[in-house]
């Protein structure tokens, strides 16, 4: 493998020998782009023991790619249908582990039920050990290849939010903003958005995870857009409001304090400083407003292959610790307030050794428009 995804495997190596694991297993694509840099490929396994060079199964048609790929020898591939990934994960997993009951590391939320009762029905005794929140950690901080791929990602983000603001007027439908959006992305090379992008008016913009939908845009009301984009794997976003027409002052002035909190967290992003101190920065300007009653726990997330990662996390009781080379996600939430809430601002930021860096270099100011 190249030098720079052996290192990668060597830190995942640690947890393993940690926990005394045998192995780790893994069969997501997030986890193929992060330990062996390959994007185009489905029906995978890597395992990587405590001791020896990592291997993967994969369909027989993929083995020679991945082999040229990644300049790896210990490629397996199997013959559908007569085999599957599951039965020759088992196969490898035997030769891999030497034992009967091997104690094997796995996401939780990614182990594909016919890759579990192959290993069942090979291992009757084997022990399957959640690793969810260590591989996270590990990916956390990031090398100088992620950074390019993430920067190129958050240059593509904002060319989606300039074509959906120039596209907005009443009468057009929150769909049509989010398609002029992904067109312009994807024509600036984005692989596509990482989640469900959003552009919401409305008492919907007070729903966890609102969706665009056809319904037309309405002058003198605020409009959310959530956009993200991902270019060879990585992910990045970014979250403005507009105000479209005339907009209530208590919008506009939740608007402002709810930017003014984003501003005093990232302020706090420095290295080994807990995670509970920079929410805590962020809800000090909430409660001086007087709207800590319609604040949430949790107010930011690791991003990188994936939208959220979930190491770390900022919030009110996470355990976790800012370290250098993070990049995070703040401020994802509202503040929930019935009559005046729904605005958001959503940037990215990388955590280097003097401090924060905001990767988005889109206004944050609340965009008003009027027609």
């Amino acid at each position: 493998m190249k030098k720079v995804f052996q290192k990668r495997v060597d830190r995942i190596k640690k947890e393993i020998a940690s926990k005394d694991l045998n192995l780790v297993l893994l069969i997501d694509r997030e986890n193929f782009i992060y330990f062996t840099g390959i994007t185009e490929v489905e029906c995978m396994g890597l395992m990587i023991p405590q001791e020896g060079e990592a291997e993967i199964a994969c369909l027989w048609l993929a083995a020679p790619f991945i082999k040229k790929k990644i300049a790896h020898d210990k490629v397996e591939g199997y013959l559908f249908p007569q085999s599957n990934l599951g039965e020759k994960i088992a196969e490898m997993v035997g030769k891999l582990a030497q034992k009967p009951n091997p104690r094997i590391g796995v996401g939780k939320y990614f182990l594909d039920l016919n890759v579990f009762e192959a290993l069942n029905k090979a291992f009757p005794q084997v022990e399957f050990v959640n690793i969810s929140e260590d591989i996270y950690r590990v990916r956390a901080c990031k090398d100088n290849q992620e950074m390019k791929l993430i920067k190129k990602a958050t240059r593509i983000v904002e060319i989606g939010m300039r074509a959906a603001i120039n596209f907005i007027q009443p009468g057009v439908t929150e769909g049509q903003i989010i398609g002029e959006a992904e067109y312009a992305m994807r024509n600036a090379g984005s692989e596509g958005s990482p989640f469900r992008m959003q552009a919401v008016a409305g008492a919907r913009q007070l729903l966890p995870h609102p969706m665009a939908t056809d319904k037309p845009i309405e002058n003198n009301q605020t409009l959310v857009i959530h956009l993200g984009a991902s270019y060879q794997g990585y992910c990045s976003k970014i979250c403005r409001t507009v105000a479209l027409g005339e907009v209530k002052k208590p919008v506009k002035d939740l608007y402002y304090n709810l930017l003014e909190a984003q501003q005093a967290a990232i302020k706090a992003l420095k290295p080994g400083v807990p995670v509970a101190e920079v929410y805590q920065e962020a809800y000090r300007i909430i409660r001086e407003a007087g709207y800590d009653q319609y604040f949430i726990d949790d107010i930011g997330h690791g991003i990188g292959i994936r939208q959220s990662e979930f190491y770390p996390v900022i919030g009110k009781t996470r355990s976790h610790v800012i370290e250098k080379d993070m990049v995070v996600d703040l401020i994802f939430p509202t503040i929930y307030h019935p009559e005046f809430g729904g605005s958001r601002v959503t940037d990215i930021i990388y955590v280097g050794e003097k401090g924060p860096e905001i990767l988005n270099e889109y206004t944050r100011e609340l965009i008003e428009l009027t027609f």
